[in-house]
């Protein structure tokens, strides 16, 4: 998304202005975005200590999102190749890429864009929803201007108003989620939305999508899940071999990255961090409070919390997060060779994201208990946007069920902007003590 230094900040400028410019972006404007976001990512993550080797792939696709791989879709879209963007995990992939599309993950996780957005929406709403309409509005995302469809989804109802709104910048084709996805009708009702994605789909990219297709696809996505799923489980290691950063960053970009080569760089990562744990070699101290951040999803580059709490010494050991583990616990498990069984498998596993739109969520409760018993955490630090009622209400049931299994639970509401970050540094640290106390009793 943006370069590691101000001399390859101003090199990459250089070099794809005229691919900026074709896509229609605002060229000053994205300087400066560039400018400060290569300096946030050279502060937070290059000083890091003992990160793996393996790392380097990832800062490098970082200092070329917003080139490279812009450039990549770009080629590809010439060649009649289609780009798809999307916000949330409820937006089949694997239908897109049946389809011979690209699908991307759109920009919303900075507050640069928020007071362009707040030029037209109210401002007490939540800041992902005004992040994502202001980056469309002031043209500074190359994902949104190289995309030929956004797909939206109707998870709160702030995101699915401002979708009217953002159809008028782009085309824009919104999926219907039922909110209680376990009841057979509800699983019907999606079976229809899915269907009717699929014909969007080819009504787009002129592709018909077959039985053979869709099962390759589900195959490469299918893939990235475990190699992400290998990499969260190398994670609940003690000592962890691999900062929460690194682990954020990486499920980061898996919504950016070619899904083939992400998944083949993923390995190797995964392979040198076995070989660390074989060495007991770990990125924090053995003793270090291990944490597990639960809540709101944290687009690329939303890194203050995990900064925040890595600076006090301790390391989040996982994300139940749609940019987490909520993504790839569960794989789409083909029980057929038609479309239509195709198009059920898609239906079952997305069925089973528990996010806290659906009601009742108590499988997401049940989630945040397993994951706490299997990264032997020491707490939770429960994570969300400011006016996200659905995962603050849910925060309450999720507060009552950590201490009912005697879990210690720190909530923080927050928005993209550092003005905040004492504070929650403040309480970060007040709630390690009350860590520390609980493990001396």
């Amino acid at each position: 998304m943006f370069s590691i230094a101000t001399a390859s900040e101003k090199a990459m400028s250089e070099k794809y202005i005229e691919l900026w410019k074709s896509i229609d972006m605002d060229i000053e404007k994205h300087n400066i975005l560039l400018n400060a976001l290569g300096q946030f990512y050279g502060s937070i993550y290059l000083p890091q200590k003992n990160r793996p080797q393996k790392m380097d792939y990832f800062n490098w696709v970082v200092s070329e999102v917003h080139g490279g791989r812009i450039k990549e879709l770009n080629d590809q879209r010439a060649l009649g190749k289609k780009v798809v963007g999307a916000f949330c995990v409820y937006a089949p992939e694997e239908l897109v890429f049946a389809a011979g599309a690209n699908m991307v993950g759109l920009c919303g996780g900075a507050d640069f864009s928020v007071p362009d957005a707040e030029a037209v929406l109210p401002r007490n709403l939540c800041p992902l929803i005004k992040s994502f309409y202001g980056f469309r509005l002031n043209r500074t995302c190359p994902y949104f201007q190289s995309s030929d469809l956004v797909v939206g989804e109707t998870t709160c109802d702030g995101k699915k108003k401002v979708y009217e709104l953002l159809s008028e910048l782009i085309p824009t084709y919104v999926i219907e989620i039922p909110h209680r996805p376990d009841t057979q009708q509800g699983k019907e009702f999606w079976h229809k939305e899915v269907e009717a994605f699929k014909i969007k789909l080819e009504e787009v990219t002129g592709n018909k999508i077959t039985a053979e297709g869709l099962k390759a696809s589900i195959e490469l996505i299918n893939n990235k899940r475990k190699a992400l799923k290998r990499l969260s489980d190398l994670r609940a290691h003690s000592p962890s071999p691999i900062s929460g950063l690194d682990g954020l960053l990486i499920n980061q970009i898996s919504f950016m990255d070619d899904p083939k080569r992400f998944t083949e760089k993923v390995n190797n990562l995964c392979d040198e961090l076995e070989q660390r744990v074989k060495d007991g070699v770990g990125v924090a101290a053995k003793n270090a409070p291990r944490i597990i951040v639960a809540g709101c999803p944290m687009a690329v580059p939303n890194w203050k919390l995990h900064s925040i709490v890595q600076a006090t010494g301790a390391t989040i050991v996982s994300e139940e997060s749609c940019v987490g583990t909520r993504y790839f616990t569960d794989l789409v498990e083909p029980k057929g060779d038609s479309v239509d069984e195709l198009l059920w498998a898609i239906v079952e596993k997305y069925s089973k994201i528990p996010c806290a739109c659906f009601t009742p969520n108590d499988r997401r409760i049940q989630s945040i208990e397993a994951l706490a018993g299997q990264f032997k955490a020491d707490g939770i630090i429960y994570y969300t946007l400011q006016n996200c009622h659905d995962y603050n209400v849910e925060g309450v049931k999720v507060d009552r069920a950590m201490k009912a299994k005697d879990i210690p639970m720190l909530k923080i509401e927050t928005d993209y902007s550092m003005g905040d970050a004492p504070q929650i540094q403040t309480r970060v640290e007040a709630f390690l003590e009350i860590i520390a106390g609980k493990k001396q009793a």
